[in-house]
C-alpha cells in the first residue's frame, strides 16, 4: 500500500464529501464538480487497488489476506455505486448520497492501510 495514495485519495473523498454536502445545504442536485471529484477519486482507488494486487501478486501477503480483497474490491466500487445512486435520486439529498459514500470510502481506505500494515505482514 502507498501512503502517497492512500492521503490523496482521502483528501479528494473529503473534498467530493464536502462538495456533496453543499450541494444538500443549497437545495441543489449534484454536477459536473461532484462527478469529476468522484472520477479522480475512483482512479486514485484503481491505481493503488493495481498497487495493492501487483505486490499480493509479488508475495507480499497482509494477514488477513481474504479480509483485505474484500476491502480492496469494496472500496473500488463504492465510489462508482455513489454517483450511480445520487444521479438517480430526483431530490435535493442527491449530495447526502454521494458524500456518504465518498466518506465511507475515506474510512475503507485506512481500514485497507490498517489490514495491510499489520504485524505479521
Amino acid at each position: 500500500m502507498t501512503p502517497f495514495l492512500a492521503w490523496s485519495a482521502t483528501a479528494v473523498a473529503v473534498l467530493v464529501a464536502l462538495a456533496g454536502l453543499a450541494s444538500t445545504l443549497a437545495r441543489r442536485r449534484i454536477g459536473l464538480l461532484h462527478l469529476a471529484g468522484a472520477a479522480l477519486l475512483e482512479v486514485l482507488l484503481v491505481v493503488q487497488a493495481a498497487v495493492a494486487t501487483a505486490a499480493l501478486a509479488g508475495g507480499q501477503r497482509p494477514p488477513e489476506t481474504a479480509t483485505f480483497v474484500g476491502y480492496l474490491a469494496g472500496v473500488v466500487l463504492l465510489p462508482v455505486a455513489g454517483v450511480l445512486w445520487s444521479r438517480t435520486e430526483p431530490s435535493r439529498w442527491a449530495g447526502t448520497v454521494l458524500a456518504v459514500a465518498s466518506l465511507v470510502t475515506a474510512v475503507m481506505i485506512w481500514r485497507l492501510v490498517q489490514l495491510w500494515e499489520a504485524p505479521g505482514a
